[in-house]
């Protein structure tokens, strides 16, 4: 085995592994929450919570820690990742009271912003253009066969040894990543060395992303809407002191210049958003309405990212042969088709017809999420890998926080911060239809988005 083809798989390795980790974490404390919230009695709404304080966390730290990897060595701050990521998860298994736990996830969303803003940037880097898709493709699906185990590995640990199981469950792939790195991965790649960090931008950006973000989260209060625009106005600055900046923390030329970086980027974020929320919805009507246990929830929910771990890596294939954009389009066709089905979820509902809607969703996100991937990796020269990677998974994380926003939005409106208990299942119901028409109508807004102005570039691949 040569010593390129090597360095290819301790990089593959660690980034297939970092990006199973960090959704088998999400996707098995959905299945988790309902033990959560019977443990220290919380309502609906703070009890999304408990999933949303990390992925907030991701999505504000994510690009600065991109570029702090473009600087400083994206080796370096994806170990550090991975590091506090893994200890997280068992200082999370140890907490006593829904702060802590919630304090706790916040501070395992940092170590998922250095893993998200590099992995991606270090995968890249070591695989030529000509094997990218594959390559991407690849660690695409190991997020969906963390999304698969997560429901059905949670919900049997929930089911029979409780919610705290879940964390601990994280340690053994966390060393494992750490063992990769530390003594397989040779490369650091620092493309952007001895360029300045823009600290000033760092804090715009971070303090209008959650300005912005929490406030979203509370709508419809006056609180929240305030919160709200003061974050948009925040961003804003952001823009506008990146624009002037000699060494800017994201490169807004990009967004102004670059179609296909802006547009496939755009169309990350509705998907993200369109589809987030879903599995945490699904989770509690299975348990809640249905009357499922968390084992038998998990079960049912592992359809929708079980056939995605297929799709992806035959998308990423693809997409190394024909335009990105027809693959993800026909994608975020499928994922609206996905979303109206689910549109007369309620009580009546069979599991048959849950797993159905989930088949054709995992189609869908499994066509969209590979090419996607490609199609923004592709579109910048090496030195703005992490600076892409980051904002992808930016696109990623933020939709997340919409996703949950909006339904932790439905909530408000429906339900108030009432528990969920049979008096108030139908309220839960509506608040799930609203969410749920809300998604498809994004993703078909996505659809658009993913589909206008691809074209493969030319001037890029030469500094490649």
């Amino acid at each position: 085995m040569t010593e390129d083809h090597s360095q290819k798989m301790a990089a593959l390795a660690a980034a297939a592994a970092s990006s199973f980790l960090t959704p088998f974490m999400g996707s098995s404390v959905n299945i988790a929450l309902p033990a959560i919230g019977e443990e220290f009695a919380l309502d609906a709404v703070t009890l999304s919570w408990v999933a949303t304080s990390a992925v907030l966390s991701a999505a504000i730290f994510l690009v600065p820690f991109g570029r702090l990897g473009d600087i400083h060595g994206r080796k370096r701050v994806f170990t550090c990742g991975v590091v506090t990521y893994t200890g997280s998860a068992l200082l999370c298994a140890l907490a006593t009271s829904a702060p802590m736990l919630i304090a706790f996830r916040f501070t395992q969303g940092m170590g998922g912003a250095m893993i998200f803003g590099t992995g991606t940037a270090i995968l890249t880097s070591a695989f030529p253009a000509r094997e990218r898709g594959k390559a991407l493709g690849a660690s695409v699906a190991a997020v969906y066969l963390g999304l698969t185990l997560g429901p059905s590995l949670g919900g049997f640990l929930t089911h029979h040894f409780g919610w705290r199981a879940v964390f601990l469950s994280n340690l053994p792939v966390g060393l494992m990543v750490i063992g990769v790195v530390a003594w397989r991965l040779k490369g650091e790649w620092a493309d952007a060395r001895g360029e300045r960090f823009d600290l000033s931008g760092s804090a715009l950006y971070i303090l209008g992303l959650v300005a912005t973000i929490y406030g979203f989260s509370r709508l419809p209060e006056a609180f929240g809407l305030g919160l709200t625009l003061l974050g948009l106005a925040g961003i804003a600055a952001f823009v506008l002191w990146e624009s002037r900046s000699e060494s800017p923390l994201l490169e807004m030329s990009l967004f102004r210049e670059n179609r296909p970086f802006a547009l496939s980027n755009l169309a990350a974020l509705i998907n993200y958003t369109a589809t987030f929320g879903v599995g945490f919805l699904l989770s509690l009507h299975l348990q809640y309405v249905q009357g499922f246990s968390a084992q038998e929830a998990g079960l049912v929910l592992i359809s929708q990212p079980l056939l995605m771990i297929f799709v992806a890596l035959l998308s990423g294939w693809l997409s190394d042969r024909m335009s990105p954009a027809i693959l993800a389009g026909l994608g975020m066709g499928l994922t609206t088709a996905s979303l109206l089905t689910l549109l007369d979820l309620g009580r009546g509902t069979s599991a048959g017809s849950v797993i159905g809607s989930l088949v054709i969703l995992g189609l869908g996100v499994g066509l969209f999420s590979s090419p996607n991937t490609n199609a923004v990796m592709s579109s910048v020269p090496p030195r703005f890998y992490g600076v892409a990677s980051s904002t992808l998974g930016t696109m990623r994380l933020s939709g997340h926080m919409l996703s949950m926003g909006i339904v932790a939005l439905a909530l408000s409106l429906y339900m108030g911060r009432v528990p969920i208990a049979p008096e108030s299942i139908d309220l839960f119901i509506r608040s799930g239809r609203a969410a749920l028409l809300a998604f498809a109508a994004l993703s078909f807004l996505g659809i658009f988005a993913s589909m206008a102005g691809w074209r493969r570039p030319e001037a890029p691949d030469l500094e490649r």
